[in-house]
């Protein structure tokens, strides 16, 4: 297997749709009981691995509202971490999986902190986390701050717009012009917009059910999403319609998901990438698989 990109057929990025986000246990967030080592490197520089390698629970950051990725439920089993600063509240999905994986290769037990999107990076460079496993992309801007795994998961992207809609029935980006066209802050369902050609790129906003929440509003035209989540936004999103690009008129940026790690820590770096290149493909599929059926609906 080439571990360098791993690709599937099919993949729900679903960050809590309307419906799932009412029905998962929001708790009481709290800053993380985990101690925090070497807290804030200036340039975050500083080697790790030793120190990370050293612990018996990793503190893996993650939003915890990103399902398939990773969501919250309020009872444990044997797909679940403990989330460590929201109270009797657990992790799933397919990032956890992965936290799983990992931390086995470490020696380890994984804990998650839950915390924003746009903070993740911050809280690796501060040591109040000690791996970023949250669908996280390797893109050049975060390489500066944060070294990167290989991919774990490789998506494209896609534009819904509502039922009724006047671009219902697009085939192609440049159908898009004139547009108002939403995305989730912080990432590349934002940034990948500006590949639309005469677009209105709306300022992004921080989650994505604030996303669908404003096309189901009406407040924009379109909004981006991972294709590979198109049945469980539609599921949970009734309204929705995808857009079907003709061949080579979609979006030709493709999205990664990569384990980030503070910079400069190579032992860490390596033993993660060997740990990811031990699971076949096969056995990611089944983990997807098994994820897409235990999301919250």
């Amino acid at each position: 297997m080439d571990h360098q990109s791993f690709s599937m057929s099919r993949r729900i990025f679903v960050g809590a749709g309307l419906t799932a986000l009412a029905g998962v246990l929001t708790g009481c967030q709290r800053p993380s009981t985990l101690p925090i080592v070497d807290p804030g490197t200036g340039g975050a520089r500083a080697d790790v691995s030793d120190e990370v390698l050293s612990k018996k629970q990793i503190r893996i950051g993650m939003e915890a509202a990103y399902a398939p990725y990773n969501w919250q439920v309020s009872e444990a089993s044997e797909y679940t971490i403990p989330i460590d600063n929201v109270a009797g509240a657990y992790a799933d999905g397919y990032d956890v999986q992965i936290a799983k994986i990992v931390c086995d290769a470490f020696g380890a037990e994984p804990v998650a902190v839950k915390q924003s999107f746009s903070g993740l990076i911050d809280s690796l460079n501060n040591g109040q986390i000690d791996l970023i496993i949250a669908g996280m992309s390797a893109t050049d801007e975060r390489r500066q701050s944060v070294d990167f795994s290989d991919a774990y998961f490789v998506g494209c992207f896609g534009l819904f717009v509502r039922e009724g809609s006047k671009y219902q029935n697009a085939t192609k980006l440049s159908d898009f012009a004139g547009a108002t066209v939403l995305g989730q802050k912080d990432t590349m369902l934002d940034t990948v917009i500006d590949e639309i050609p005469g677009v209105i790129h709306k300022n992004p906003v921080d989650s994505i059910p604030v996303v669908f929440s404003n096309l189901l509003q009406g407040t924009c035209d379109a909004v981006t999403y991972n294709t590979e989540n198109e049945a469980g936004y539609m599921a949970q999103n009734p309204g929705l319609v995808p857009i079907k690009f003709a061949e080579g008129e979609g979006f030709k940026e493709e999205v990664t998901c990569n384990v980030g790690i503070r910079k400069g820590s190579a032992k860490l770096l390596k033993i993660v990438n060997d740990a990811l290149a031990d699971v076949s493909e096969d056995e990611r599929m089944q983990i997807w698989d098994a994820c897409l059926e235990r999301q919250p609906s």
